[in-house]
C-alpha cells in the first residue's frame, strides 16, 4: 500500500516540527502515524517511550 500525503498530513507533520522540535523527515513520519490512527512508531531515531500526540515511541534496539 502506497500512502500519498495530504493536507492534513502536511499540516501534521508542520503541528509536530513546530510542537515537537521535530525535524521535517521525522515530522512526517509522525504524521502519518497520527492521522492513520497508529500508535506505536518503532525508530531508534525518537525519544524511546515518549507519547507524541496520540504515538508511542518504541526503540526494537533496546534490551528489555
Amino acid at each position: 500500500m502506497i500512502l500519498f500525503p495530504d493536507e492534513e498530513i502536511v499540516r501534521t507533520a508542520l503541528r509536530g516540527m513546530a510542537a515537537y522540535q521535530m525535524s521535517w523527515f521525522d515530522a512526517h513520519l509522525w504524521a502519518y502515524a497520527e492521522c492513520h490512527g497508529l500508535s506505536e512508531i518503532q525508530s531508534e531515531d525518537f525519544q524511546e517511550g515518549r507519547m507524541y500526540g496520540r504515538v508511542r515511541i518504541v526503540n526494537p534496539f533496546r534490551g528489555s
